[in-house]
């Protein structure tokens, strides 16, 4: 059987200039989350397939048509992560980290889901992700939402997003506005989606999410949460909007935007766009109180969100030129040899040095130029009889020949 030589479908190679792009995104993403005290953790790629089971429900797409799971070697079941909010909260439990709450944790890396693949739309993708956990207050929110506001003007495209937010409500909020929805969907029974007709009972609050235009068309009059608040619902959400609009982040309400399992309450939010085609989401969070608490730890409020790092990328259009070596290019056998040591010592001084491996003196001037090189440094024989190089700068064409005694300090403005 000849082998594919190909990346498996839904995945890409990702080559230099795009890489570029990408380390920007998440660099942007770290520095700007360092400001509001947030610290960068790792979790495993795969966690027990319990972990997602538990946190996304067995009723999800997620869960029942999208995770990539295998029984390891030792049998147990396990699954590579299709988000990163259920790790952390492993994670925040089985390292005991319930007595150094409220933190604030960054966390960034490759997520699998076995979708369609489609225009912002991978089966291995990338996120940036963001926890504050153990803040129960509504300061919390407006300081995680304006972070990701933060976020998208640093990349440069405010222009093209829009911020929609919403409350879930407290739990007494949400039991009555279940139960006001699953009337109404009733009526409709004969006429939903198959997923939607299963989520009736598990979790009807995903219906209204449904991309089926035939469940769409049903849930334009369905009723909506915001009339089934308690008064501290109705309190808590009326001080994140103040927070948003002391701070001008522009928003918009979205009574539709849900989040379909019960452990989310109070903030939803989303920062969408219309550049990207169906994918609209690039940045999207809100409140989850009661997550750690299923998942067996102690209760512990927590709001948070996740950005796809190739959606910001598609959404920037980034020009990111790489760096422009300096190239050495000695001239004879002494000059080789010379040349390993000096391009050492310029290294450590923190040049960006390029040493051809080879080739006449032609050669290395068009691999330099190909190279987009900034500078080069030539030496033979004569220039090591008086302890000199030649410096010629590629941009205005000058020469000048420089004392090796002098050469790092002329070459400062390179750096």
């Amino acid at each position: 059987m000849k082998t594919k030589l190909q990346p498996v479908r839904g995945t890409h190679d990702m080559m230099a200039e795009e890489f570029r792009q990408f380390d920007h995104v998440v660099k942007t993403a770290r520095e700007i989350s360092s400001l509001y005290g947030f610290q960068q953790i790792a979790t495993p790629i795969f966690e027990f397939t319990e972990v997602f089971k538990r946190t996304l429900g067995e009723e999800s797409d997620v869960v029942g048509k999208e995770m990539y799971t295998f029984d390891d070697r030792g049998g147990e079941s396990l699954t590579l992560r299709p988000e990163f909010t259920a790790g952390i909260a492993r994670a925040f439990i089985s390292n005991g980290l319930q007595q150094n709450i409220p933190l604030k944790l960054f966390t960034t890396g490759p997520l699998f889901r076995y979708e369609r693949p489609q225009k912002g739309r991978m089966r291995q993708f990338h996120q940036i992700n963001f926890e504050v956990l153990g803040a129960s207050e509504t300061l919390a929110d407006i300081e995680t939402i304006s972070m990701g506001w933060h976020i998208i003007q640093a990349l440069g495209v405010a222009d093209k997003i829009k911020l929609e937010i919403n409350s879930l409500g407290d739990s007494e909020s949400r039991v009555k506005y279940r139960d006001a929805l699953v009337k109404y969907l009733s009526a409709y029974k004969d006429k939903l989606s198959e997923d939607s007709l299963r989520r009736l009972d598990v979790n009807p609050m995903r219906i209204l999410d449904s991309k089926n235009d035939g469940d769409r068309e049903i849930v334009k009059d369905a009723p909506i949460i915001s009339e089934y608040y308690s008064d501290a619902a109705k309190a808590f959400f009326d001080e994140v909007q103040a927070g948003l609009t002391a701070l001008a982040i522009p928003y918009t309400l979205n009574p539709k935007l849900v989040r379909g399992l019960d452990y989310y309450c109070h903030t939803a939010f989303e920062f969408t766009t219309d550049a990207l085609g169906s994918q609209n989401a690039v940045l999207a969070g809100g409140r989850y109180d009661g997550l750690i608490g299923t998942m067996g730890g102690s209760p512990t409020p927590a709001v948070g969100f996740a950005g796809g790092i190739e959606r910001l990328m598609a959404l920037a259009n980034l020009k990111i030129p790489g760096k422009r070596p300096i190239v050495v290019i000695p001239i004879g056998d002494s000059a080789e040899k010379q040349a390993i040591s000096l391009t050492a010592e310029l290294r450590k001084a923190g040049f960006y040095i390029e040493l051809g491996y080879g080739g006449n003196l032609k050669k290395r001037f068009k691999k330099a130029d190909s190279g987009n090189a900034v500078a080069a440094i030539i030496f033979g024989d004569d220039e090591m009889a008086g302890h000199a190089v030649k410096l010629k700068d590629f941009d205005s064409s000058k020469e000048e020949e420089i004392k090796m005694s002098a050469l790092v300090d002329r070459l400062a403005g390179y750096r």
